[in-house]
């Protein structure tokens, strides 16, 4: 058997996506029952969280397990195996350990470094332990990588390296400034009252805010977190609960919200957030300069004090030796000043229009010899006038028609989307007072973070421990063969003093006895050195293959070995648990 990982993350698939393949938690225990019950897969987990899915495997085939668990995961995630294909990823056996480790330590986390995912890790694996769906495997593989994942975080800075998706949410809203001094003394809003919910609850509490008020479906849960965090001892926040209903007044009166539920559908709409703002500001929320109208672009040029360049036959190619004026064709706004202008021209010709658009006044062209001027003016303008109608208008570089951008006023709320799917409409993003980071808006900013000397050290971390993690599963693997081959030691040596002891009647207590332990001493010498030499062969890549080995040499007996392995994964079912 060999793990196997199929799944999507931030990574390899648009956030798109990633909403649409998101699994509830009653997708994904269907999705472990329906994968132990896949011929290929003998343990399964599934480790789902707001930028990833991933379904963890003990196969016995590759390409049919590859095959049946991404068909698995397009079925429950309801998004198409076409579609969803181009997405996945998928690893095998050390690199598939590899992957877990890394994912552990934060360095395939959105926000590198960050500490939540162990949490999740441990909630997958108790979720696969309840539904008894994974195995010796698994269980060691998951817990494994809780004890790397720690690890990596008390014996390098990996923290400093990124921070939590809540901490790096909030320092998107602030736009850089310090967290704890732009969140004192606001007013805070968190919907929903989960892990993530909580954590940014926790984090807004301990950056200075005024207030926080807990929303959520469950009103009981809402209390609770409002009563821990007005309970805490290293705040002195005031917290309340309010019911979901109410979250339209609250958000009239709060500065800034943070949303994190499991909804399928959206939590805040645009609408909603427009009314907010307009019951708060008294003015409606209107879309920012990318959307805004023409007569206001207009204003902010005059006020300005410049002017965009006018179009083909306006007073700005006043005096051009290149009258293009009679082109009914020529598209509004051309100029002749462009690219496209000069297109086509001779030398002499495009000695004279680059005089002109410098010096704005139109020099005598040395004519070629053997050509009379006016027909060579008649047939330079039509060509001219056939590029610009085949062209276009291109971009001014002579005279760049100026950009003005229209201030976008200083944000009265400040919205942060955790949730996956997303909680709050994208169309937030175009109002005009308003500031939404959303996960779509995290995973841009943190793509081109730097990566600490921290990380490097994780990465080495990581290596070594798959190493050994390798070498103690191909160890553990030949293991049932030494003991079925050592059991069948004992019954030969069991069955030679049993034949001796008929052949010697009176044979005494105390000579029966030191036989005994004199043949067994032989049998444990001889077997000692193959033995060990064995296990550290397994332990080595490629040594999987001496256990067979040892089973056909000594002739062992299948059903042994499987009755030893069978035995140690009962024993480990019983002590099982995550670290």
């Amino acid at each position: 058997m060999s793990l196997l990982v199929v799944g999507l993350s931030h990574r390899s698939a648009p956030v798109s996506v990633l909403e649409r393949a998101s699994l509830n938690a009653g997708a994904q225990l269907k999705l472990l029952q329906d994968t132990v019950a896949a011929e290929p897969a003998a343990e399964a987990a599934v480790l789902a969280t707001c930028n990833r899915i991933e379904l963890y495997a003990d196969v016995d085939k590759f390409h049919a397990g590859v095959a049946e668990l991404s068909t698995l995961l397009a079925q429950h995630s309801g998004v198409g195996l076409e579609e969803l294909t181009p997405y996945l990823y998928v690893h095998y056996e050390d690199r598939a350990v590899h992957h877990l480790f890394s994912v552990a330590c934060g360095l395939d986390s959105m926000v590198v470094g960050e500490g939540q995912i162990l949490g999740q890790i441990k909630d997958s694996l108790a979720r696969a332990q309840d539904l008894h769906t994974a195995g010796r495997l698994l269980n060691d593989l998951f817990q494994q990588a809780l004890r790397v994942g720690k690890r990596a975080h008390s014996e390098t800075g990996i923290d400093r390296a990124g921070q939590s998706l809540v901490t790096f949410g909030l320092e998107q809203l602030s736009a850089g400034a310090d967290v704890q001094r732009w969140a004192r003394g606001k007013r805070a809003l968190v919907i929903g009252a989960g892990s993530m919910s909580s954590l940014a609850a926790a984090t807004l509490a301990r950056a200075g805010v005024a207030e926080i008020v807990v929303a959520n479906r469950t009103f009981e849960r809402a209390e609770r977190l409002a009563r821990i965090l007005s309970e805490g001892d290293d705040t002195d926040v005031l917290a309340r609960a309010v019911p979901m209903d109410s979250v339209p007044g609250e958000l009239t009166r709060a500065d800034v919200a943070v949303s994190c539920t499991g909804a399928t559908g959206l939590v805040l709409t645009a609408d909603a957030v427009v009314a907010s703002v307009q019951g708060r500001t008294g003015a409606p929320a209107l879309e920012d300069a990318a959307g805004a109208d023409t007569a206001v672009r207009e204003t902010a040029v005059r006020e300005a004090g410049e002017a965009p360049l006018p179009g083909a036959g306006s007073a700005a190619d006043e005096n051009c030796p290149l009258d293009l004026s009679s082109v009914s064709s020529v598209p509004s706004g051309f100029s002749v000043m462009g690219e496209a202008a000069v297109a086509g021209m001779d030398a002499a010709t495009l000695e004279q229009h680059g005089a002109w658009a410098a010096g704005g006044t139109a020099v005598d062209r040395t004519r070629e010899p053997g050509r009379s001027g006016p027909e060579t003016d008649a047939e330079l303008i039509g060509a001219l006038a056939a590029t610009a109608t085949r062209v276009g208008r291109i971009p001014e570089r002579r005279r760049p028609e100026p950009v003005v951008e229209v201030p976008r006023p200083e944000p009265v709320l400040f919205l942060l989307d955790l949730a996956m799917p997303r909680d709050v409409d994208a169309a937030v993003h175009r109002l005009a007072g308003v500031r939404l980071v959303d996960i779509e808006s995290l995973a841009d900013a943190s793509a081109d973070a730097p990566m600490a000397a921290d990380v490097d050290m994780v990465r080495r971390i990581v290596a070594d421990e798959v190493t050994a993690f390798g070498a103690a599963q191909r160890a553990a693997h030949i293991t049932p063969t030494v003991v079925a081959l050592r059991s069948m030691a004992a019954d030969v040596v069991a069955g030679e003093i049993a034949r001796l002891e008929g052949r010697l009647p009176g044979l005494d207590d105390k000579h029966r006895a030191e036989i005994t332990q004199t043949v067994k001493r032989v049998v444990d010498k001889l077997l000692h050195a193959p033995t060990v030499r064995v296990k550290q062969l397994a332990a080595e890549p490629g040594g999987a293959g001496y256990a067979d080995a040892l089973r056909t040499l000594f002739d062992l007996d299948q059903e042994t070995v499987a009755s030893v392995s069978r035995a140690g994964n009962s024993t480990t079912e019983k002590n099982r648990g995550p670290a």
